[in-house]
């Protein structure tokens, strides 16, 4: 039986140091506790990078033109009662001062260590290309 799609978009948000921004899932969300890409839910009428940028002023209290966000590569993953299709962004500039508005912690994490943090299933095949880039 097909699963229904779920578009969600998400951000490798990278300072001047390479290092990518992880947040921690907070308590009684799904698949808390893991670390993943900033990021939401497409709503209708969005694009990703409107998406996205909505997402990151919500979660992080940062603003994101649309302009700058790169496409860079995209997760496609079949979850239990869904499919995420999930594209993901990089962006090296933001205005504001990062402070997380939703309880989630945050970390910034050189890429190849990514694979320290507990991530979900469909973050995990985007953690080579970040390395790849970030080297």
């Amino acid at each position: 039986m097909p699963q229904p799609i779920l578009l969600v978009a998400a951000c490798a948000l990278i300072d001047p140091d390479n290092r990518v921004l992880i947040a921690k899932r907070p308590v009684g969300k799904s698949l808390e506790g893991m670390w993943e890409f900033p990021g939401g839910k497409i709503h209708e009428g969005e694009t990703p990078e409107s998406a996205l940028s909505r997402e990151l002023k919500e979660e992080l209290s940062i603003i994101v033109p649309e302009k700058c966000f790169a496409p860079f590569t995209f997760a496609s993953h079949a979850y239990e009662d869904f499919h995420l299709l999930m594209p993901l962004y990089l962006c090296r500039k933001w205005e504001g001062k990062l402070t997380p508005r939703e309880g989630q912690e945050i970390a910034w994490v050189r890429a190849n260590r990514l694979v320290n943090y507990e991530m979900p299933p469909a973050d995990l095949p985007l953690i080579p290309m970040l390395r790849d880039l970030l080297i």
